[in-house]
């Protein structure tokens, strides 16, 4: 009789959520409980489906991902380039090295540049900016990406009016005791939220997004995640399993689960029906399938690597991070053959976001 009960509560929890996405922090928690049941996540994944196909159709996106450099002025508790790691293995690429990548990747039908890396204090506001004039320059067609962490306003307009398009910046988790377990005194989540609202107010197409699993991490804390999603409301949001690293303070805790990223995968979708949501490197790397599935969840972008083969190891935030076989850009039509295994289709377009968050 209780797990009637209890199947007929998971039922009526998703039920409620596909007729109302809005709901309050207790309601996400009620909903996420149900991420072990089948009717639930079936129910889920399927709405989330038929919205994804809606507004992007069988369209996935790639994203060409140029990691520039692994130094960081910061000292993150679950990040193997965190500052304190004294064995990461540290580069820099040249102006003339990302250009390279770049050509590399519009030959490749690449239209989308992302170039990445820790916040790295050698890679001044002018010396990006000069950076991304010299892409918008050469490719007035595609768009470039940032995901360089917490900068001021004024470097965030900078890099805009140098001709950046759109920033990533993950806010990991949006409790604040969780954030203290995962950064050092130094950093605020408080910061982390107000750059987020700056790159709002300055036009730019933001992303945000959160591990699943990390260490200390409670229904609460994902359940307070989707709550400022809801009210942030980015034109992306890049969620993937936390996986240990072992020259960090967790290197002997569980990664996070596949299925519960793959759950809130198909729940964000259904919260934010036209958002950019990518199949993430981690997804692949804790699982051969995880790329596929998290598009039959609901999301729409791929993310190969166009780093140069060198350096694609010494990026290295988790252990056993992929960056060869399919992750890798000049393996790009492997990619278009998985993505069509399951009813996909990889293009090359920009990809923007149906509409400007509301």
């Amino acid at each position: 009789m209780e797990s009637a009960r209890n199947g007929k509560t998971m039922k009526q929890a998703a039920k409620r959520f596909i007729e109302n996405p809005d709901l309050t922090k207790e309601g996400f928690e009620e909903l996420i409980r149900c991420a072990d049941d089948p009717e639930t996540v079936n129910a889920l994944t399927e709405e989330a489906v038929r919205i994804r196909r809606k507004y992007y159709g069988d369209k996935v996106y790639t994203r060409g991902l140029i990691e520039f450099t692994n130094y960081c002025k910061n000292n993150c508790y679950y990040c193997g380039i965190r500052r304190g790691n004294l064995r990461a293995c540290r580069y820099r690429l040249t102006g003339e090295e990302i250009l390279d990548c770049c050509a590399e990747g519009y030959r490749l039908g690449f239209r989308t540049f992302v170039l990445q890396g820790g916040e790295d204090r050698w890679f001044t506001d002018e010396r990006m900016a000069d950076i991304i004039r010299a892409i918008r320059k050469k490719y007035p067609d595609c768009a470039i990406t940032l995901s360089i962490g917490e900068r001021s306003y004024e470097s965030y307009r900078l890099f805009r009016e140098a001709g950046a398009d759109r920033y990533l910046l993950r806010h990991e988790t949006a409790n604040e005791e969780h954030y203290g377990k995962l950064h050092p005194a130094d950093m605020s989540l408080a910061v982390r939220k107000l750059c987020l609202y700056d790159l709002k107010l300055l036009g730019y197409q933001v992303g945000a997004g959160f591990m699943v699993g990390s260490p200390g991490q409670t229904t609460g804390c994902l359940a307070e995640d989707l709550v400022f999603l809801k009210e942030l409301k980015p034109h992306m949001v890049g969620i993937g399993p936390f996986i240990p690293h072992h020259d960090t303070a967790f290197a002997g805790e569980k990664a996070g689960s596949v299925e519960l990223t793959l759950f809130l995968l198909s729940v964000i979708r259904i919260l934010l029906p036209e958002v950019l949501l990518p199949a993430t490197t981690a997804l692949g790397t804790l699982d051969p399938q995880g790329r596929e599935k998290g598009l039959a969840a609901g999301a729409n972008v791929v993310m190969p690597n166009l780093s140069p083969l060198k350096n694609r190891k010494q990026y290295e935030l988790y252990d056993n991070k992929i960056c060869t076989g399919e992750e890798a850009a000049e393996c790009i039509g492997d990619l278009e053959r998985r993505v069509a295994g399951v009813g996909y289709r990889l293009v090359s377009e920009r990809g923007d976001a149906c509409s400007p968050a509301r």
